[in-house]
């Protein structure tokens, strides 16, 4: 834990500037710049609106802000477990001739991310006020409930980094499962109306992104209290797999370069 701290306080400002320069150069050559950014997510969500809204006839209270809300964080989710496969490969030149503890150029990606993911909430948020939704204290067990996700994101990430090393066909294995995840976390539907309870609770239990968005989406639009219970246990799960992914990279580190 010691080192851990060490090298994120010693390497720090070169994380924050590896995420700023990633920001920056997404946009550097696009006519529309940053707003991208807003445009990109808020399509996704009339697209999902339109097709599971209109078509499928959800009944859903604040469908719009519901979509967006669990659009947020998978993206975020999605976008880490995805880049961390390949984040040594990708990061080659830096690995091979510089010392970087390979854990901060998952941090710097989970900066520039997490960026996204916060705008995703900004626009949510605007989305409540046109639409008039209640908002109540609770609002501010997204803090906790968040911090939670981006543990457990950060652990998953670091795993997945010393994976991608070793294993070519990762990020293919990857690709498969994240989609898998993705129909069964209620995204664009709810898990508490579409499923019977046995299995409703075995999914929203043991799925930490469902749990983590059905927490989101309870606080933030329904002014409702997260699963404390379950939060918590996932919450020891996320620092034990964060743990156990920072000791992996550090035991498995003076290989990559020999291996990529």
């Amino acid at each position: 834990m010691k080192r851990f701290i060490s090298d994120v306080k010693k390497y720090w400002n070169y994380t924050r500037y590896a995420a700023k320069s990633q920001l920056k150069t997404e946009v550097a050559n696009s006519y529309l710049n940053w707003l991208w950014w807003i445009l990109e997510p808020f399509c996704f969500m009339l697209i999902y609106a339109f097709v599971f809204g209109m078509l499928f006839k959800k009944k859903l209270e604040y469908f719009n802000i519901y979509i967006f809300v669990g659009l947020a964080f998978w993206d975020f989710f999605n976008r880490c477990i995805k880049s961390s496969v390949r984040m040594v490969r990708k990061n080659k030149p830096i690995v091979s001739k510089v010392y970087l503890p390979k854990f901060m150029l998952i941090i710097s990606d989970m900066m520039v991310n997490g960026f996204k993911m916060m705008i995703c909430f900004g626009i949510s948020f605007v989305m409540m006020i046109v639409y008039r939704v209640p908002i109540s204290y609770r609002i501010l067990y997204m803090i906790p409930i968040l911090l939670v996700g981006i543990v457990f994101t950060f652990g998953c990430s670091c795993i997945m980094l010393h994976l991608g090393v070793f294993i070519d066909d990762m990020s293919n294995v990857i690709n498969i499962v994240l989609r898998f995840v993705f129909y069964l976390t209620g995204i664009f539907y709810s898990i508490e109306q579409s499923f019977p309870k046995p299995y409703r609770t075995i999914l929203l239990n043991c799925n930490p992104i469902a749990c983590i968005i059905n927490d989101l989406r309870r606080c933030i639009i329904y002014c409702q209290d997260p699963g404390f219970h379950v939060l918590e246990l996932w919450a020891v799960i996320s620092v034990v797999l964060a743990i156990i992914g920072v000791r992996t990279i550090y035991r498995g580190e003076n290989t990559y370069v020999k291996v990529i």
